[in-house]
């Protein structure tokens, strides 16, 4: 299931190159594997395999993206429960690409403290203004500017002063 805008099923993946980059790639297909195992209800062993199968991973981070994806699923409801109070409307109503743009940055802004927020939230940005609606990154961003003071609480103060 491609979420790409042009709706090409063969759209390449850019060759990424550095750490920077192969993590990118890979919360790329991360979000796009969330939002078809919400969409579609296939396993994640199943979604997993197909996209390794469909998509170029020399350029990707292979084990981070195994990582997001299963750790997403696997802390689905800690996850939801996080995003949950800094939201507009209840969780079942999101836009369901943002639902996992939200998700997978949540589970970074949880699990992944080498991962500096900012940056989690500069990627979410991202992956909503590739994937998401036309202001779908506003909504994004808005969401994880309230949700990092309460989970990275220490980074965030110290970055404000």
């Amino acid at each position: 299931m491609s979420l790409n805008h042009d709706d090409s099923q063969d759209a390449p993946q850019p060759k990424a190159k550095g750490k920077i980059a192969t993590r990118r790639v890979a919360r790329s297909l991360a979000m796009q594997a969330l939002y078809q195992w919400h969409m579609a209800g296939q396993s994640l062993n199943e979604i997993e395999a197909q996209f390794r199968v469909d998509n170029d991973f020399s350029g990707v981070d292979g084990a981070y993206f195994h990582e997001l994806l299963n750790g997403v699923a696997r802390q689905k409801t800690e996850v939801d429960q996080a995003i949950a109070p800094n939201l507009d409307r209840p969780l079942e109503e999101l836009d369901p690409v943002e639902l996992a743009i939200l998700r997978l940055s949540t589970y970074e802004l949880m699990q992944r403290i080498d991962v500096p927020y900012r940056v989690v939230i500069n990627e979410g940005i991202e992956l909503a203004k590739v994937y998401g609606a036309t202001d779908g990154h506003k909504f994004v961003n808005g969401v994880l500017d309230k949700l990092a003071p309460s989970l990275r609480s220490a980074e965030v103060r110290n970055h404000k002063r």
